[in-house]
C-alpha cells in the first residue's frame, strides 16, 4: 500500500462504509494528485484507523480496514519550551516523524514567544501533515502553551525526564538502556521528556522539575540548540524503545 496516497480525514466523515469528502479534500485528490474515477487512496483518521478507499464522485468507497503498525511501543509526550521565531514547527514536524505522541509547548522563565491561537492551530496543522507523511497511525495532541510549574505537575508518570545542558547528570540513552526489553503488553507506559529553552532551563526550575518527580539527564557533552534537543531526545527513545 506504500505506494497509495494517503489523506486524513474525520471520524465523523466515515458513514456507512462511504467517506463524505469535504471541498478541499475533493480538490487535492482531483486537481493535485490527479486521481480519477475509481482510484484508490488510504484514509487515516489520525486515531490509529486507515482504510483502502476508492474514489466515487463527491465521495469515496470503503475496501477495507488496513492494519498499520508504525507506532513506539511507548507513549512519549514532549515538554518544550517555545524557542524564539518558528522553530517549533520544525520541532513539530520532525517529532511527528519520530513517534511523539503528546507535545507539550511550555513557557518557560527564558521563553521569548508569546503564541496566538494562530500558532496553535498551524502546529496541530503540522502535525498531521507529518503524521500523513511518515505513514503514522496517530496524529500527536498538540496542547495549547501552559506556564513549565503547571505542565510539570501534569502527566504524573514514573519515567520523567528534563534534559539540562549543563551539570554532571547521567546520559539519557544509559536512563533508557531497559526499555528496549519493553514488550507491546506495556504499550500504555509514558514517558515524559522535557526540553529548554534558549538560555536552557533556570536553577529554579530544574529544581520544581526535580521536586515533581524529572529526573535530569544530558543529551552529550554538546550544547544544543533549542530546537535540536527536543529531536536528538526523541530520537534516543524511539531508538531505545523501537521493538
Amino acid at each position: 500500500m506504500s505506494q497509495l496516497q494517503r489523506i486524513a480525514i474525520a471520524p465523523s466523515q466515515l458513514q456507512q462504509g462511504q467517506i463524505l469528502l469535504t471541498k478541499e479534500q475533493q480538490h487535492y485528490l482531483g486537481r493535485v494528485l490527479r486521481l480519477h474515477e475509481g482510484d484508490r487512496f488510504i484514509a487515516m483518521d489520525g486515531m490509529g484507523k486507515w482504510w483502502l478507499a476508492q474514489l466515487a464522485g463527491e465521495q469515496a468507497q470503503v475496501l477495507e480496514p488496513l492494519l498499520v503498525e508504525t507506532e513506539l511501543p511507548v507513549a512519549i509526550t514532549l515538554m518544550v519550551a517555545l524557542p524564539k521565531g518558528n522553530g517549533f514547527d520544525e520541532v513539530v514536524r520532525c517529532c511527528t516523524e519520530l513517534g511523539v505522541t503528546c507535545i507539550a509547548p511550555v513557557l518557560s522563565d527564558r521563553t521569548l514567544l508569546d503564541p496566538s491561537p494562530q500558532k496553535l492551530e498551524r502546529w496541530r496543522r503540522i502535525a498531521a501533515e507529518a503524521a500523513e507523511q511518515s505513514e503514522r497511525s496517530f496524529v500527536p495532541t498538540i496542547l495549547e502553551p501552559v506556564a513549565f510549574n503547571t505542565a510539570i505537575t501534569v502527566n504524573q508518570t514514573s519515567h520523567r525526564y528534563i534534559c539540562e545542558a549543563r551539570g554532571e547528570f547521567p546520559h539519557l540513552k544509559h536512563c533508557l538502556q531497559h526499555k528496549g526489553q519493553m514488550t507491546n503488553d506495556k504499550r500504555q507506559e509514558t514517558i515524559v521528556i522535557a526540553t529548554g529553552p534558549e538560555g536552557g532551563w533556570t536553577t529554579q526550575e530544574i529544581e520544581n522539575a526535580e521536586l515533581a518527580g524529572f529526573q535530569p539527564v544530558s543529551l552529550g557533552r554538546r550544547i544544543l540548540r533549542a530546537v535540536t534537543a527536543p529531536v536528538v531526545a526523541l530520537s534516543l527513545i524511539s531508538a531505545a524503545c523501537e521493538v
